[in-house]
């Protein structure tokens, strides 16, 4: 997915020279080809965050297109400041490319882990977040990003995941996408967690539990028309996210559904990480196992939750 990201950051500079990248103590190689093209265009400095955001902010304000790559937790938790007021207050056209969203850089521990950057940037005004599922809805959102006005955070995931997205649903900021209709159960999923909820529906469907899943890549602005909507026609509605079950999709739904006045509300479950830090080092399949992201750990929950439901 970062591979998919950074090449159409190059393509999009090869075809308009207001198109700007900025690194931040990247390995060797990384876009060695927009480098040697554009050089006056590519810039790498050592770990400084929080001065390369208030100089990607001085590059927007001169009319260039900014897109700044590192790794998520130093984008966000060190770069709060600047974050607020160097972007978001001044609606600067730079896209926050980052690297390792969620539990990724499991084998790093908590200080690497993005599991709350959703949740710290949401707080900023302005500022539009964007989770993709897979590298071909981050191609997408590259794109599409080159012409939206104000700061966008692109969460990055590890790489690898499997292609999900399907290109004809097309991609819009702000629009969350239905991929299954709701059934006894809607998912609400941001990220990667879009792959995890397609296998828990076979799962379930295989129980005889209908559920359909409405994704939701884009966190801020939210789609809350869309959420409602849907959740209307489900007997529960369940967030699946790679990320702190506080501020983040969660939180967004919880918001959403508790002020849109419905006749009936559906049971709500949010699954993510709890509050608590993931201390444990390993791998990032390992920490889905331990907070139960993994499908059918996600099917199970559901399971306990309509149960809950059902009369005795």
């Amino acid at each position: 997915m970062r591979k998919r990201c950074l090449d159409t950051v190059y393509q999009l500079a090869k075809a308009n020279k207001d198109v700007v990248f900025v690194g931040s103590d990247l390995g060797v190689g990384v876009l060695d080809n927009f480098k040697k093209e554009m050089p006056d265009r590519f810039f790498m400095d050592g770990v400084s965050e929080q001065h390369l955001i208030g100089a990607c902010a001085g590059l927007a304000m001169s009319g260039k297109i900014v897109y700044f790559n590192t790794i998520a937790t130093f984008l966000t938790r060190r770069a709060f400041e600047q974050n607020m007021i160097d972007l978001g207050l001044t609606k600067a056209k730079v896209r926050i490319l980052g690297s390792g969203g969620g539990l990724v850089y499991a084998p790093l521990g908590p200080t690497h882990l993005a599991f709350e950057d959703v949740a710290i940037m949401r707080t900023i005004p302005n500022m539009t977040i964007v989770a993709p599922a897979d590298a071909e809805e981050m191609a997408r959102a590259m794109v599409a990003s080159e012409h939206y006005d104000g700061p966008i955070y692109v969460r990055i995931a590890k790489g690898g995941d499997p292609v999900v997205t399907k290109p004809e649903l097309g991609f819009e900021y702000g629009r969350a996408v239905v991929y299954r209709e709701p059934g006894d159960v809607l998912f609400v999923t941001t990220g990667v967690m879009l792959n995890r909820a397609l296998d828990a529906v076979k799962l379930l469907e295989a129980e005889g539990v209908s559920a359909g899943i409405l994704h939701c890549h884009t966190i801020k602005p939210f789609d809350t028309d869309s959420v409602v909507k849907q959740a209307k026609k489900a007997r529960a509605v369940i967030t699946l996210e790679e990320h702190t079950i506080i501020g983040g999709l969660g939180s967004a739904v919880a918001e959403a559904l508790a002020e849109a006045g419905l006749e009936r509300m559906p049971a709500f479950k949010r699954i993510g990480v709890p509050d608590v830090f993931p201390e444990r080092y390993g791998s990032q399949n390992s920490q889905f196992e331990d907070f139960g992201l993994n499908a059918p750990q996600i099917a199970a929950s559901t399971r306990r939750l309509l149960k809950e439901l059902s009369p005795a």
